[in-house]
């Protein structure tokens, strides 16, 4: 592992963003909604849960066989994918400008191409799933239960 790969892991031991990881995370989300950089890096707004706020997270959005996808590189246990399943899948995408999305859980037996699409697209995601970008989909497949991934549909599909 680099020690890029490493830092990378520091800033979310136990699955969780320290104060760094938090600081660059709403940086990260203020410019994925500004539209400045590629498409593919959004800002995901959602009810919490727990405090009915709308919440923000920077994600990278995967596009795969003609749809878009977001996937969870921390698992299972993050508050974005909870507050997502509490809020039914409703939830707004940023980047440049809003829409209201619905995201469908895809279920884990679909999940291995489109988790090897997300790796070519985030780089940065790499650490924190345990397969190397170009390994089989056998070895995605191994690991696609523990890895939430999204269907992105319009709000009108729900």
């Amino acid at each position: 592992m680099s020690g890029r790969e490493d830092y990378r892991r520091r800033l979310y031991k136990g699955g969780r963003p320290n104060r760094l990881a938090r600081v660059l995370n709403r940086a990260s989300a203020w410019i994925h909604s500004a539209g400045v950089w590629p498409q593919r890096l959004v800002t995901l707004e959602v009810r919490g849960r727990l405090t009915g706020r709308v919440v923000k997270f920077p994600l990278v959005m995967a596009d795969y066989e003609g749809d878009r996808y977001l996937v969870s590189m921390l698992g299972n246990e993050v508050n974005w994918v909870h507050n997502i399943q509490a809020a039914g899948g409703r939830a707004v995408l940023h980047h440049g400008r809003r829409e209201s999305v619905c995201l469908e859980e895809v279920e884990p037996s679909e999940r291995a191409p489109i988790l090897r699409r997300y790796l070519a697209c985030a780089p940065g995601a790499r650490p924190h799933i345990p397969v190397e970008r170009g390994a089989p989909l056998e070895a995605f497949a191994e690991i696609a239960p523990q890895i939430p991934v999204f269907r992105v549909t319009g709000a009108s599909q729900a």
